[in-house]
């Protein structure tokens, strides 16, 4: 359902040859013999004057800290679009990367890659044919990539790559990566084996989470593991991206550790490392599947001024710009890596199915993925109800019903909502995307970890034609007191497995929320994560306007959002749909 990334990134060992055709010359770097340093450049056209440019320096010289400048100049009409793994800027042909906060130490011997996607490549544009590292003329020896003949373009291959490139469902023939830090927890659950071979998200909720924390390992480790469960085969490894500043604004439970202004930091010190580590080259074969910051467009919908379920931390969000500012950057640094493929997160039916939400929530995904450098080209897909609990179909009565003449639509529990269930839900919103201006190959996720629902209180046929409450009350699959309540919910089940294109329109369920972890705290609970206690997480709290003055609906005495809560996890698996 993805073709535009098909078309920007040709296979692995064909890239060099297809820049030769582009350019008209063979590739290569500098040469000779004298010590300082080296840098290889590789390109690859994906039509149209566009291209992708990969450039590793080595460093042959004394150690550099403090810093480096990277120089070249172009030999024709290109243009630097956008980049990664440093800040660069053009001045006519001459081209400038600096490195960025986290990367401007380089010891002997030692390498850094870098890129960028560029512009106006014309048929008789070479490449670059001397660089300068902190002004000295880089001339190491280089390892020939390319060699032509008058006729034909052969390509060797040395080391692993751009990897095979993107393709059009990252899930389908692939293997999905199984965490083994939260395997551990599942497997040691009464009848937790059962599930314990499931693959789920990995959440990067943190700065720390990069590098590892005591209740996880960090991206490195779970890439490194990723590779070893991959053996060859295609693997996707799911990672939530997930730590904006002044992030949930309408939910203290997962508030994040950046305050609201912080968005130079969420770029170099989460964002930055985080691109840095994906496009590592021995990571390249791998499918990177990303969520990109869940809740975050979505508050700026619907929990804003003048609503009245506005949130006056929402509205700080709203006003600095701060959310499509960071959503932008993460997209064009992620997106630049050539396999990964990010998700944009669109809530759940039960938040953005309403006529007021539907639409200007798809407009502001689109402005947001242009934003900060990015482009449409960034996103492959969206994902609906991610660590929620919206019935994945409603069964037993649908959004064209009546009951004497009045509308299911009418009923308190739709409220005049569009949709009743995820799937319906998420496969609209695709086509609504679209209008948007998003291509017409996105995909979507539905996130099925905990919406299945089961059990004795689950029902088996319609509600009663007494009335249209009585008819949606009594067949509806969800069973929260009300669609507003997303807080470790009490009756919840495991939902459908993980599965690839199961529906049109769907790329795959998956379990982006691992099941077990909580929402967040029922009591304030001291912490350095930047999480509050939300009364949405009591069960004793009587609710808001969010959800209609309802009660929560809350499990008791839940830990912080992320921690292993084992009452959920028995619930879950207690009411799984299918079960288990």
């Amino acid at each position: 359902m993805k073709l535009n990334g098909q078309r920007r990134w040709a296979a692995a060992g064909v890239v060099v040859a297809t820049a030769v055709a582009t350019f008209g010359v063979a590739m290569s770097a500098p040469a000779g013999a004298a010590p300082g340093c080296r840098v290889d450049y590789k390109a690859n056209s994906w039509g149209g004057g566009g291209f992708g440019a990969s450039v590793k320096i080595t460093n042959l010289g004394d150690a550099v800290s403090g810093g480096w400048t990277l120089k070249f100049t172009f030999p024709g009409s290109q243009r630097v679009a956008q980049g990664w793994n440093a800040t660069w800027s053009q001045s006519g042909a001459d081209v400038t990367a600096t490195s960025l906060s986290w990367n401007g130490n380089l010891g002997t011997g030692a390498s850094i890659d870098l890129g960028f996607n560029g512009s106006n490549a014309g048929a008789n544009d070479a490449n670059p044919s001397a660089f300068t590292l902190n002004g000295t003329l880089c001339t190491g020896d280089t390892v020939p990539t390319t060699t032509t003949t008058t006729t034909t373009t052969t390509t060797t291959s040395n080391g692993p790559g751009p990897g095979p490139g993107r393709v059009d469902n990252p899930y389908v023939g692939a293997k999905q990566y199984v965490n083994p830090d939260w395997a551990a927890k599942a497997a040691a659950e009464p009848g937790g084996s059962r599930i314990a071979n499931q693959p789920t998200g990995v959440w990067m909720d943190r700065i720390a989470a990069i590098n590892g924390t005591v209740d996880s390992r960090g991206l490195v480790g779970h890439l490194d593991e990723a590779v070893r469960q991959a053996a060859g085969s295609p693997l996707v490894i799911q990672v939530v991206i997930y730590n904006l500043p002044g992030r949930d604004c309408s939910a203290l439970a997962s508030n994040g550790e950046l305050k609201p202004t912080e968005i130079d930091k969420y770029k170099t010190d989460y964002i930055d490392p985080i691109a840095a580590i994906f496009a590592r080259p021995e990571y390249a074969n791998l499918r990177i599947v990303t969520t990109v910051e869940i809740d975050s467009l979505p508050n700026l919908i619907t929990n804003v001024s003048p609503r009245p379920t506005a949130v006056p931390a929402c509205d700080v969000m709203k006003a600095n710009g701060n959310y499509v500012t960071g959503v932008g950057y993460a997209l064009a640094k992620l997106g630049a890596v050539p396999n990964v493929y990010n998700y944009l997160d669109i809530g759940h039916h039960g938040w953005i199915g309403w006529d007021d939400n539907f639409g200007p929530t798809a407009e502001l995904l689109y402005q947001a993925a242009n934003a900060s450098g990015s482009t449409k080209a960034n996103v492959h897909g969206f994902i609906a109800n991610t660590a929620n609990y919206g019935a994945l179909r409603e069964l037993y009565f649908k959004i064209e019903d009546s009951v004497g003449g009045t509308s299911v639509r009418q009923s308190k529990w739709v409220d005049w909502n569009r949709y009743v269930d995820e799937l319906s839900y998420a496969q609209a919103f695709r086509q609504r995307a679209v209008l948007a201006g998003f291509d017409a190959n996105v995909g979507m996720l539905i996130d099925t970890s905990r919406n299945g629902w089961g059990g004795s209180a689950r029902p088996t046929g319609p509600g009663p034609t007494t009335g249209v409450d009585a008819y949606v009350n009594g067949g509806r699959i969800d069973r929260r007191i009300h669609l507003g309540n997303w807080c470790n919910q009490s009756g919840a089940g495991l939902g459908e497995r993980p599965k690839a294109a199961p529906e049109p329109g769907i790329d795959a369920y998956v379990w982006m929320k691992p099941p077990g972890e909580s929402d967040g705290a029922s009591e304030e609970i001291p912490n350095n994560e930047g999480k509050g206690a939300d009364k949405m997480c009591d069960p004793a709290y009587t609710g808001n306007v969010r959800n209609g003055n309802n009660m929560s609906g809350a499990l008791p005495k839940a830990p912080l959002s992320g921690k292993w809560f084992s009452a959920q996890f028995q619930e879950l698996m207690r009411n799984a749909y299918p079960a288990l």
